[in-house]
This record gives structure tokens, C-alpha cells and sequence, in this order.
């Protein structure tokens, strides 16, 4: 615990004015600490230096710190960050640390932003978001106040951060504040996202706590603020975004299957059926991936007892379709008298999103892990990544998109529609006619009609 009084003014708990407290915040009076430079945490980090003037971001990894002090973004694809970063550095708005007890002993708003991991048994592991409110109670001062918006199980703020800060810090309940403000940022907008591409969740564990969020997001997001009942309700928006999501992928993955029976496009049945205000169903696809979707059911499934089956069933019709995806293609294969011990494919995408640099879940592990368990001969190409072990381990050979061009095969399949992969002269790739292409992103329609090409398309006529 400190044991020094800050000269910084708080927001939790201040006498002041809302004018006075604004003006504070925006002119760096008020230091901010973000815990954690990963994908979303660096963006929102630029944008906290952007609006404050006085952030220090903390980071476990020395190269990352290293390099935000020198004004260098290390997160690809996220259109105008390289440029913010240099310019909150440049004019002294940002700068990076290793040291969270450190950040927190100098912070009055204390923002983290870190992953939740799970277990083997896809059960929430709050380890690291623990580890880090250790670190904030270091340094915890009556006024402070704690915003949290790694997405974690609903009540973790009021049953696990809350407790945990006073008990680390010696600080009764009542003189800090803890609010969660569920980020809701894609990557590859974060700014923009940040910024105010959607109204800002607030919730705080008491109702000071709400308005100080509420107070802090009004000068980060420009669009309305929804201050909700408390932290759990908050924790909940953020976890039934994902679970209606996956819920809804899952419908959309169904349905492709009776498709395939009714001999249509469900694609475009889909497309006619959200004509009508009231039906917005998803797109069906080789599988769903990312740190997000996959996960965020898992934190209602595995931490509380309330019926979950319709959430259960849609993980499992969705873990399934890497699975599906690979058996078009096998099929395919047989349905041509050609063997699949033996057989060349080609997996074209391995990261779970195109133009995303994330492996977390992506549906090419299972893809590839079924081709080679039926005896194929599997090349595996993405230029997006260069991490390939995931996919070595499962038997794939993981090439350059030059060396692919360079090489003949029985069967396509593309995972993700990488833009790099618009340009590639897919029929020209045939060992022999007809070559099978499975499409597991309506990215390849034009080919249907092709001569020497057997297209299986995931939504499409599947």
C-alpha cells in the first residue's frame, strides 16, 4: 500500500465541479495508468494519452515497452495507430513501463485492458487480471478509481476486483471506485471503435463509481454513454454480445446443412430472409475463431448454474464445422474416384480472421487436423502470419504464397479469404480435372461454373 498522499486530483469521490473535473482529466492533472499493450490495450492506450496527455501504459513484455517508448506500434493492421503512437510519445502524452507497481503508485485511473484465459476445459482463468490488481493495490489511494475492461464472467468486478483491491491496498470499500466499461473495439478499426463508432457501457460497483466511468468515457467516446445498474449488468452486455453471436453463427451453420438437402443457396436464402426488419441472421462458415466468440459462452456455461443448453449446443454445432468443411472436401474427392490417401490440398487462410495476425481458435487447425488424419497431403499458405507450428503440428507443410503458385492439386480449400489470395489463379493450380474447391467463405463463387472445377461452397450450395 502507498503510503503517500497524491498531489493529483480524483475523480472518486471529488467536491468538484463536473466542469472542474472534465477540465482536469483532459489537461493531465489527472495521471492515467492502461495495464496491458497487447492489440486492443495499445490503441486504447493512444487514444487515453490522446485525450488526457498523461497515460503510462504497463506491459509484461520489455520489447513491447521498449518500443512504444520509442514511438514504434507493434500491433499490425490497425490503420492510423503507427501514427498515434508516434505523436502521444513525441509530445510526452504516452509512455510505456514493465513496472506496474510503479504505473500504479503515479495513477489515479487505473484501466485494464488484459486477456482472461481459460483452461483445458475452456473454464474462465482469472489469473492474469488478478495479477494485475495486485499490482494496482501497490499503489491504490483513496480517490482512485479502476476500470476494467478485459471481458470477464459477470460479478467479477463485484466478487473478485473489488474485494481483492481492498484487501491488497488496506482501503476501506468505499474510498475507491471500480467500474467495468466493456471494450467494444474489432481489430483492424480499434481507433475508430475507441473513439465512438458505438455507444460506451459504464458500470460501476456503487453508483460513484458509475459516474466517474461515465465522466472519463464522455471525453474518450463520442457517442451517447449508457451508464447501466451496476458492474455485472456491464459484464453481462459485454458477454451476451458474444454468446447472441456464436448463438446466431451456430443457427446459420445448421441451416447450411439443410440447405445442402433442399438443394439451395442458403446464402441467398439468408440475404432475402433479412430483407424483413425483425430477422438478422448471420453468415454460415468454415468455423469461428479469435479470442472472443469462442470463449464468451464459456463464461456463463462453466461458472454458474442456470440452464445452458442452447448456448452448449451452439458451441458444439460450431467447434464442428472445421470438421465439415474438411469432409466437402474429402467427399469431393471420392466422388471423382480420386483417393484421398495421398491426395495434394491446398488450406488456403490459417489465421481465424482475414487480415487479422490471430491464431486463437482458428478453425484452419481442425480443418488441416482432418484432411491429414484421412491421409492427405496438406500445404498450408497465409501471408498474413509467420506463425506456422499450429499447423506443422497437425501435418501441414506451410509455404509462401509463391511457393504454393509453384505446385499442382486434387483439392482447394480456403479457410479465410485473405485479400492476397484474390489474385490467385485457382483453376491453374489443378493437378488433374476436375480439381475440388471447397469455399468456407463465399469467397470463391465465381468458380461454380468453371470448367474442370467441383465447387463446394459453405452457404452457398453446399
Amino acid at each position: 500500500m502507498s503510503n503517500t498522499t497524491r498531489s493529483a486530483p480524483a475523480l472518486y469521490g471529488s467536491e468538484a465541479s463536473t466542469d472542474e473535473q472534465r477540465t482536469a482529466l483532459t489537461s493531465g492533472e489527472i495521471p492515467v495508468a492502461v495495464y496491458g499493450l497487447g492489440k486492443m490495450g495499445l490503441p486504447l492506450a493512444s487514444v487515453y494519452a490522446d485525450v488526457t496527455g498523461n497515460v503510462t501504459g504497463m506491459d509484461v513484455d520489455p520489447a513491447v515497452v521498449e518500443g512504444v517508448n520509442a514511438g514504434e506500434n507493434h500491433i499490425v493492421g490497425e490503420p492510423g495507430l503507427s501514427e498515434l503512437v508516434s505523436e502521444v510519445v513525441e509530445r510526452g502524452a504516452l509512455s510505456a513501463t514493465t513496472d506496474g507497481p510503479a504505473a500504479a503508485e503515479a495513477a489515479r485511473i487505473h484501466v485494464v485492458i488484459v486477456p482472461t484465459l481459460v483452461d483445458e476445459n475452456s473454464k474462465p482463468d482469472l489469473s492474469v487480471v488478478e495479477s494485475v490488481m495486485e499490482q494496482i493495490a501497490s499503489g491504490l489511494e483513496a480517490g482512485d478509481q479502476v476500470i476494467l475492461e478485459s471481458t470477464v464472467p459477470p460479478r467479477t468486478c463485484r466478487d473478485v476486483v473489488a474485494p481483492l483491491l481492498a484487501e491488497e491496498s488496506g482501503l476501506d470499500r468505499e474510498k475507491f471506485g471500480v467500474a467495468f466499461c466493456p471494450e467494444r473495439t474489432a481489430s483492424g478499426r480499434a481507433i475508430e471503435d475507441i473513439h465512438g463508432a458505438y455507444p460506451k457501457i459504464v458500470g460501476g460497483i456503487d453508483d460513484e463509481s458509475t459516474r466517474v466511468a461515465e465522466l472519463i468515457y464522455g471525453e474518450i467516446n463520442s457517442q451517447e454513454i449508457i451508464p447501466v445498474s451496476d458492474a455485472t449488468t456491464a459484464e453481462a452486455v459485454k458477454v451476451f454480445e458474444g454468446v447472441y453471436r456464436d448463438v446466431n453463427i451456430a443457427l446459420a451453420n445448421e441451416l447450411t446443412k439443410h440447405a445442402e438437402e433442399l438443394e439451395i443457396s442458403v446464402l441467398e436464402a439468408i440475404q432475402a430472409a433479412n430483407t424483413q426488419p425483425f430477422c438478422d441472421l448471420h453468415i454460415p462458415g468454415a468455423g469461428v475463431g479469435g479470442h472472443c466468440i469462442p470463449y464468451y459462452p464459456h463464461f456463463l456455461i462453466q461458472m454458474f448454474e442456470a440452464d445452458s443448453r442452447l448456448m452448449e449446443l451452439s458451441r458444439e454445432i460450431n467447434d464442428t464445422m472445421p470438421t465439415y468443411t474438411a469432409e466437402l472436401a474429402l467427399s469431393g474427392l471420392t466422388k471423382h474416384g480420386k483417393e484421398t490417401e495421398g491426395s495434394d490440398v491446398l488450406v488456403l487462410g490459417l489465421t481465424y480472421r482475414a487480415g487479422v495476425d490471430e491464431l486463437r481458435a482458428t478453425p484452419a487447425v481442425g480443418v488441416i487436423e482432418r484432411l491429414t488424419s484421412a491421409g492427405a497431403n496438406v500445404t498450408a499458405v497465409d501471408p498474413i502470419t509467420d506463425t506456422h507450428e499450429p499447423f506443422e503440428d497437425v501435418g501441414a507443410a506451410v509455404v509462401s504464397l509463391d511457393d504454393a503458385r509453384q505446385r499442382s492439386y486434387d483439392a482447394v480449400v480456403l479457410v479465410t479469404a485473405q485479400e492476397a489470395f484474390e489474385d490467385l489463379e485457382i483453376p491453374a493450380l489443378a493437378a488433374d480435372d476436375p480439381l475440388v474447391v471447397v469455399d468456407g467463405r463465399q469467397a470463391l463463387s465465381e468458380l461454380q461454373n468453371e470448367h474442370g472445377i467441383y465447387y463446394r461452397g459453405i452457404g452457398i450450395n453446399a
